[in-house]
């Protein structure tokens, strides 16, 4: 099992992050994600990272479908793929109406439809065996006569990729969306994972998908997981994951709109979801964080003794995640990679 990091717009600049990442991909960080949401862009934050950092694979987590055109996504990975040398993974998602409409400003229309033809468009930009043609639900290339000037042309971007197989990471939630992740995509980035009931809500989801799978793709991989603790007396600590389980069940999205608020209802939350979200909607948000269930908490830490988190670790193995998406407890920047050391060595223990 390996672990990947973030380097997030929620703190500040990501140069100035840089020397702390360098530190935990020294002290086994296998891969570094950089989120965009509606701050600053990933694209040019993990070009930098690409300059300064020397093994870990650097990985949009994630770029909206809808802000760039598939082109645009395969030329920004082809391009940060070479300056890695081989060290990137395009991680994509569809967002929100909120964000896709209010920030971007375009229609919220068919997430999975258009998911699904961004990936085989970059897949086909990256091979580059003929001048890029695809016809698809939502793109048509090159754009119909009757839809533009009647100009437009097939190509074939200028650069050969450094690779002609670019991983890709989907972040997925709905049963339709992660069976096509199963299908189609290297590695899921599911939200909200619980490994004692992830089964019981995608579980089928999965077998759907990995059955239409393509033998030439390799093992989905599953990343998932939470901030890392290990030591005697730091439970309490569990409770620094309500502010952001509060936000996203109760106000990442509208009341009726909202898909992390159906996951946690489908983990048999149902009446604890939709108390989160009138609390927070109601800009009661300390209560909204009182109202996540210490259970949640408990159900997806890895802040405990070693033992506790021994167990967890096998819990989310056992659940399928190969990968361990971790941040880690500790006001210091030494701290943070003496528990990221730790963690390593308890994997390579297990």
């Amino acid at each position: 099992m390996k672990i990947s990091i973030s380097a997030h717009y929620s703190r500040g600049n990501i140069a100035d992050q840089a020397d702390e990442v360098r530190e935990l991909e020294k002290a086994g960080a296998d891969y570094i994600w950089v989120a965009e949401s509606y701050s600053f862009d990933s694209i040019s934050a993990l070009g930098y990272l690409a300059a300064v950092t020397e093994r870990a694979t650097l990985a949009s987590g994630i770029v909206n479908i809808y802000s760039r055109t598939p082109t645009v996504l395969a030329m920004s990975a082809a391009g940060l793929d070479a300056l890695s040398k081989g060290r990137f993974m395009l991680g994509i998602g569809a967002s929100g109406p909120q964000v896709v409409e209010g920030f971007h400003g375009v229609p919220y229309d068919a997430p999975l439809a258009r998911m699904r033809e961004v990936v085989d468009i970059c897949r086909k930009v990256w091979k580059r065996e003929d001048k890029l043609t695809f016809e698809g639900k939502k793109y048509s290339l090159p754009l119909p006569a009757d839809q533009g000037t009647g100009l437009g042309k097939p190509l074939k971007i200028i650069n050969r990729p450094w690779r002609d197989s670019i991983p890709i990471a989907l972040a997925t939630l709905g049963s339709k969306s992660v069976a096509m992740t199963a299908e189609k995509a290297e590695v899921w980035l599911p939200a909200f994972f619980n490994p004692q009931h992830a089964n019981k809500v995608w579980g089928d989801a999965l077998k759907e998908g990995l059955k239409k799978r393509d033998p030439q793709l390799p093992p989905l991989e599953i990343f998932a997981g939470g901030t890392v603790g290990i030591g005697e007396g730091l439970e309490s600590h569990r409770d620094l994951a309500r502010p952001h389980a509060a936000l996203y069940v109760g106000g990442m999205g509208a009341k009726d709109k909202n898909f992390y608020n159906q996951i946690f209802r489908k983990y048999g939350y149902e009446a604890e979801a939709e108390t989160i979200q009138e609390l927070f909607l109601a800009g009661r948000k300390s209560e909204a964080e009182a109202a996540v269930p210490q259970s949640h908490l408990d159900e997806t830490s890895l802040i405990g003794s070693e033992g506790y988190v021994r167990d967890q670790i096998q819990a989310y193995r056992e659940a399928g995640v190969t990968c361990l998406s971790a941040s880690f407890m500790g006001p210091t920047t030494a701290e943070r990679v003496r528990q990221c050391d730790e963690l390593k060595n308890l994997l390579e223990k297990i």
